[in-house]
């Protein structure tokens, strides 16, 4: 397969999947008081986190703020949380992008200032499509990905309600081996359901989070 022919196929696997996250633009998501922001320091793991659509809280109200919470009570070392800024609005074309790029600015400053320190990479939703981008999985026109030689500072990337995964596309194969890729029963975005609200019920996977980045500490 040439690599143009290569490029169409993922194109089009990844306009599939935008067009799911439009369907399910709509759906709502519990409001919580999400978590005030947090000071980067050099924590020995910095959990870089990318919102789904519109999705309110401070990390995200749905994943980053309460996965955090789990994740900075039971890990057995010192962690900061970051906030990826970008739009998180699919009416904004460059929403994606600027997603990767903010993301990857991240990693790549927070690696330099932080010799020793180790990143978890989440994503929710469109946040998914944003991790995928910045780590390769897809071609996003314009999109940063995360220089190879910092590989191995990633030590887990949790994906939730991952619209590419419905369309059958796999994070890359440098990054497979410490990806979780979680989606609930009937979750129209990830799953091809038809329960909306199943999109926004993810708190029975933060467990297994928890013990994926655990195990690979």
């Amino acid at each position: 397969m040439t690599n143009r022919k290569a490029i169409r196929i993922v194109a089009r696997q990844t306009a599939r999947a935008l067009s799911v996250l439009l369907l399910a633009a709509g759906i709502g998501t519990a409001m919580s008081p999400g978590l005030t922001a947090w000071a980067q320091s050099c924590a020995t793991l910095d959990v870089v986190v990318a919102r789904g659509t519109a999705e309110p809280g401070y990390l995200g109200a749905v994943i980053g703020d309460p996965l955090y919470a789990v994740l900075s009570a039971q890990l057995p070392v010192d962690t900061t949380a970051h906030r990826v800024e970008y739009p998180a609005d699919l009416l904004v074309p460059t929403s994606m992008i600027d997603g990767t790029r903010a993301m990857v600015g991240h990693v790549i400053d927070q690696a330099a200032a932080c010799p020793e320190q180790r990143f978890v990479l989440v994503g929710y939703s469109q946040g998914a499509v944003v991790a995928h981008g910045a780590l390769g999985s897809v071609w996003l026109p314009g999109a940063w990905v995360l220089p190879p030689e910092l590989s191995s500072r990633v030590v887990a990337v949790l994906l939730f309600g991952d619209p590419l995964r419905l369309v059958g596309v796999p994070v890359a194969p440098l990054y497979a081996d410490r990806t979780a890729n979680y989606c609930a029963a009937g979750d129209p975005v990830c799953a091809g359901g038809i329960f909306p609200a199943a999109h926004g019920r993810y708190e029975w996977a933060f467990a297994a989070a928890n013990g994926q980045v655990n195990a690979r500490l």
